[in-house]
């Protein structure tokens, strides 16, 4: 039998008899994060991160929810899982599933490169490795954090001594807040779109470090806030809600960014490249690291990913699944403004 199962309801451990992300109601649920397409609601049970658990409750209300540290093993009927930082945002996690020996590894999304905030990647051995695809084409390289942010606070600096508002779409939960831990708050003042200011709530009650924000309400006066970063969901850009601040420059943080194409559809004076996932050298430099000789590519570019990796050797396939983005994420929180 083998250690993990693909179903309908998601991926399932005969085990344990437990699923992993699963998007269907089932009676037990390990949770790799936060994000609504990972997370969702109506399971009977959750176990998730320790870290990942105030987001989970924040979003999905009152939950049977246990908590467990990372790398803490726990033994549910005949499985041994423990959880491993995945970088992707905090409290993100691998999730490393061991039953007769056998060692499967449900990435999650994850990220390899370490961004100052969130829990960094962790290798994880295994003989099977379910691995993400996002940004599974080599187009998609990225490059430092530290250039992206130097980037980001030129432009802010340089709309703030000309007067007007800067507006940067990101992702409520992680990314929105990565971007807080890198942005120069000497250069203004900090506004934040309430499905924003939210999760900032819940991240600075755990202890995660971030500068001074102002939620932006229904009587905010944009003008008592000269010069201000103003940080929304990517769904929020374009409403009444962004065209109070008036003549604005609009930006967009994400990997998708790396696309001329996309970068013309958002409509944005400027496009930056920052990503919570892997780009391809650090997919295909994870999956080096876990040793795993079977490979599960899921959501993404997954066709092209998995033919590459055969050519390259690794016994891969396509496994459908019914995650989304952090894009879907945020349409299904922005009535938090």
């Amino acid at each position: 039998m083998a250690v993990l199962t693909f179903t309908d309801r998601g991926i399932y451990c005969p085990a344990g008899d437990f699923f992993v992300d699963p998007w269907r109601p089932v009676d037990r649920a390990l949770i790799t994060h936060g994000h609504a397409d990972h997370a969702r609601p109506g399971h009977n049970r959750y176990l998730a991160t320790e870290a990942a658990a105030p987001v989970m409750r924040h979003r999905l209300g009152e939950i049977d929810l246990d908590t467990v540290a990372y790398g803490k093993a726990l033994t549910i009927g005949d499985a041994k899982v423990s959880f491993h930082p995945a970088g992707h945002i905090p409290g993100s996690a691998q999730i490393r599933v061991e039953v007769g020996g056998e060692v499967w590894v449900v990435s999650g999304d994850y990220k390899t490169e370490a961004d100052g905030f969130c829990e960094d990647f962790e290798p994880v051995r295994c003989h099977s490795f379910i691995t993400e695809c996002t940004f599974g084409l080599p187009v998609f390289s990225w490059v430092s954090q530290a250039a992206v942010a130097a980037e980001i606070n030129a432009w802010w600096a340089a709309n703030a001594a000309e007067g007007r508002a800067s507006l940067l779409g990101a992702y409520s939960l992680g990314k929105a807040q990565r971007l807080l831990a890198l942005v120069n708050p000497k250069i203004g003042p900090i506004l934040t779109h309430g499905a924003v200011e939210g999760t900032n709530a819940v991240l600075r009650g755990q202890g995660y470090a971030l500068p001074e924000t102002v939620q932006v309400l229904p009587d905010t006066d944009p003008k008592a806030h000269p010069g201000a970063l103003v940080l929304a969901p990517p769904s929020a850009l374009g409403t009444p809600w962004a065209r109070r601040f008036g003549p604005a420059s609009t930006g967009f943080a994400s990997g998708w960014m790396r696309l001329r194409g996309v970068r013309r559809r958002r409509a944005a004076d400027r496009g930056f490249v920052l990503s919570d996932h892997a780009d391809w050298p650090g997919l295909i430099g994870a999956i080096r690291e876990t040793g795993a000789e079977n490979i599960y590519a899921t959501h993404g570019y997954t066709d092209i990913f998995a033919r590459w990796m055969n050519s390259e050797g690794w016994n891969a396939e396509v496994v459908p699944t019914e995650f989304g983005t952090d894009e879907d994420d945020d349409a299904a929180v922005t009535d938090a403004a």
